[in-house]
């Protein structure tokens, strides 16, 4: 029979990836969690571990940001704010890129030309030799760094990991060994965090690999999905594990009508991948791939740590809102995070029983007020402002003005 510790529990966190619609994800997940979760306050566990677009949650958390106050800078577009996030960030070009590799073309050019007309190559062979000025990445993803430097600079933050309250570990993958490489480890805590988590989230193909130290960086989940052993073999008594990313089940949809109305999601339906083309056949490819690695992974955990208490939370593979997300509109991100809030409830409701059994020995109970409120919900419901509505706004702004100047040139000047 388990034995009650004795002492406060260890409780780890590992994030994975899943670009943009990870973190939005995850970051409605989390906020379920939070509020669902009683006795367990998310800015303050014993290590938290991220992996590409997880890095960037884990990042925020570790220096003491809610999911609340995550989905208010990175999702809820709160003017009033003055740390907000924008994905269209990540859409920008990598100009540098394309002229460190325009500049290598004259010379390729030559030389291929060279070897087609002397050197007995075929066309093919000589084409292949242009291969270097091809670009790495189609987009930059230096306003990740540039960005998260400053947010981790404010008041009680830190751009350090030797100077955070807590372990934080952001896994990237170093380019030329194809080893695993865990910032904010001995020998690794010196690298900003801001840059370790643009390294780990340099999607191959889609951002250029980072350089730190002469040595190039990219995505870590090119060797696992979610590195949670990070955590494990430091020794923790509960891991909670979010993985954004499943692959689509299109045979086998939701039973929406035996669920409770406010946690259905919007009727969508995908018919087979293959009508969706090119893009739906590799994204389910790729889905499938890295999932299929995790379920091998978290397997392996089960039996290698067996005095560990493992949750994992991710999306229903039924459900289709996830799988056809766009991810770069306001509205869209908004309804992607209320969308994992509401699932991720349904979630905790659904396996009650179970968890309440693992999670008791760790201090944590179901907050079941909260998850039998079918009310409940992450954010009021988002309309965009009318014409009327924004030609409104404009006509008190001028009129606003007009007041302002009228009343300056009312007060006599001092001399």
């Amino acid at each position: 029979m388990k034995k009650i510790p004795k002492q406060a529990p260890r409780i780890a966190l590992a994030l994975a990836g899943g670009g943009p619609l990870g973190a939005i994800y995850e970051v409605g997940a989390m906020c379920a969690l939070e509020e669902s979760l009683l006795g367990l306050d998310f800015t303050r566990l014993q290590h938290y571990v991220g992996v590409s677009a997880g890095a960037f949650i884990a990042a925020s958390l570790a220096n003491g940001m809610s999911p609340r106050a995550l989905y208010a800078a990175f999702i809820g577009n709160d003017a009033s704010l003055t740390e907000s996030f924008d994905p269209s960030w990540l859409m920008e070009p990598a100009y540098g890129e394309f002229a460190q590799r325009g500049r290598l073309l004259p010379g390729l050019l030559a030389s291929a030309a060279w070897h087609l007309a002397f050197g007995r190559k075929s066309l093919t062979r000589a084409l292949e030799s242009l291969a270097p000025a091809l670009p790495t990445g189609a987009f930059s993803n230096l306003q990740v760094h540039t960005q998260l430097a400053q947010l981790f600079s404010a008041a009680g933050r830190s751009n350090d990991f030797r100077k955070l309250k807590t372990k934080l570990t952001l896994v990237a993958t170093n380019l030329d060994s194809s080893e695993p490489t865990p910032f904010g480890r001995p020998g690794w805590d010196h690298i900003p965090i801001s840059q370790a988590v643009q390294a780990s989230s340099a999607l191959p193909g889609l951002f250029p690999p980072v350089e730190i130290e002469g040595q190039y960086y990219v995505d870590g989940a090119l060797k696992k999905t979610m590195h949670a052993s990070v955590a494990l073999d430091d020794g923790v008594d509960l891991l909670i594990c979010l993985n954004p990313l499943v692959p689509f089940n299109a045979t086998a949809p939701l039973n929406m009508d035996a669920m409770e109305p406010g946690l259905r999601p919007a009727k969508r339906k995908i018919p087979r991948i293959v009508e969706g083309g090119l893009p739906s056949v590799l994204s389910q490819t790729f889905r499938s791939l890295i999932h299929s690695r995790m379920e091998l992974g978290m397997r392996n955990y089960a039996s290698q740590y067996p005095d560990t208490d493992i949750i994992l939370i991710e999306p229903d593979h039924r459900d289709p809102e996830l799988y056809l997300a766009n991810t770069f509109s306001y509205t869209q991100r908004r309804h992607l995070a209320e969308h994992a809030y509401q699932q991720t409830r349904e979630l905790l409701r659904s396996e009650a029983t179970g968890l309440s059994a693992k999670l008791q020995w760790h201090g944590i109970r179901l907050n079941h007020a909260a998850l039998d409120d079918t009310q409940r919900r992450l954010a009021p419901p988002y309309s965009a402002p009318t014409r009327i509505g924004r030609s409104m706004t404009g006509l008190q702004q001028s009129l606003n003005d007009l007041t302002d100047f009228a009343a300056r040139r009312a007060t006599p000047t001092s001399h």
